[in-house]
């Protein structure tokens, strides 16, 4: 099984959000946490951000 990470620039196109909201959620415990890449560098788990987006898109379905 291989794991990817991905970047901010796709995180923000996968999720429709801004670099403001995606940080405020992550300080707010409502999007999954970065991994350090080194550096100043930090990337997101792809399946943990599918995860996330799977549980937003039945949270959505559910209350309509």
């Amino acid at each position: 099984m291989t794991t990817a990470i991905i970047r901010l620039p796709e995180v923000k196109a996968r999720t429709g959000l801004s670099r403001s909201t995606i940080y405020l959620r992550i300080q707010q415990g409502q999007f999954p946490q970065p991994i350090s890449l080194g550096g100043r560098a930090v990337g997101w788990v792809e399946s943990e951000l599918e995860q996330w987006l799977t549980a937003r898109i039945e949270s959505s379905r559910a209350a309509s």
